[in-house]
């Protein structure tokens, strides 16, 4: 979280995460932190949706876990998160990996792992761009001395996964160009001026009568 917050130095940011989760601490002052409570959101705002935000205001969203209680509408929230994201704004979404051998550590807590097929699937919906989704595995390993985070086949077994998606936005049309008129130049300049001083001196008249 910190490395995403460290590419957006100007904008504010918002933080969204399960009671007990940390939030980040990198300037505080300028980021929204709130956990998710049984009635909506608790923290800096308490509210529930839509969220009392402007809309494109904010240079991140991450969200902590905060889709993986099953309370949630995943579909009203990730439609929340792009509203408020600035053209060019980053979702960083964390959730919990279902194929990982650590589930046996928050079997029957109430929390639910997706796949990374149905987050796809949700940030489609909310207007996100597939495409443009990156796909990150978190969390420990049987191997202690690998790094935190990958992307290799044998990191499939993390604890958890993140994707990352930027919002996009249409470019608006531009205005056709105005076309410059030109002074024409050259023969065929000197031509159509003389024709038409001939016509108001009446020599082109009398020329056009005596043509075949």
């Amino acid at each position: 979280m910190a490395r995403m917050l460290a590419g957006i130095p100007a904008l504010p940011w918002v933080w969204i995460g399960v009671a007990g989760a940390a939030p980040p601490q990198r300037d505080i002052g300028r980021g929204i932190c709130m956990h998710r409570a049984p009635w909506g959101f608790a923290g800096s705002v308490r509210c529930a949706l839509p969220l009392p935000l402007a809309n494109e205001s904010f240079g991140a969203v991450l969200l902590q876990h905060v889709l993986d209680d099953g309370f949630a509408d995943t579909d009203a929230v990730l439609s929340e998160c792009r509203r408020i994201l600035a053209p060019g704004g980053v979702l960083w979404l964390a959730a919990l990996n279902p194929w990982s051998t650590y589930r046996a550590r928050w079997w029957r807590s109430g929390m639910r792992a997706r796949g990374p097929g149905y987050w796809q699937a949700a940030l489609a919906r909310a207007g996100f761009p597939v495409d443009a989704v990156h796909l990150q595995w978190l969390g420990p390993r049987w191997r202690p001395e690998d790094a935190e985070a990958g992307i290799g086949a044998a990191d499939r077994l993390r604890a958890g996964l993140a994707l990352t998606v930027s919002k996009r936005v249409h470019a608006a049309i531009p205005p056709n160009a105005v076309r410059k008129l030109r002074l024409q130049a050259g023969v065929g300049a000197m031509r159509t001026q003389l024709r038409v001083v001939g016509e108001a001196t009446g020599e082109g008249s009398q020329k056009s009568a005596g043509r075949p």
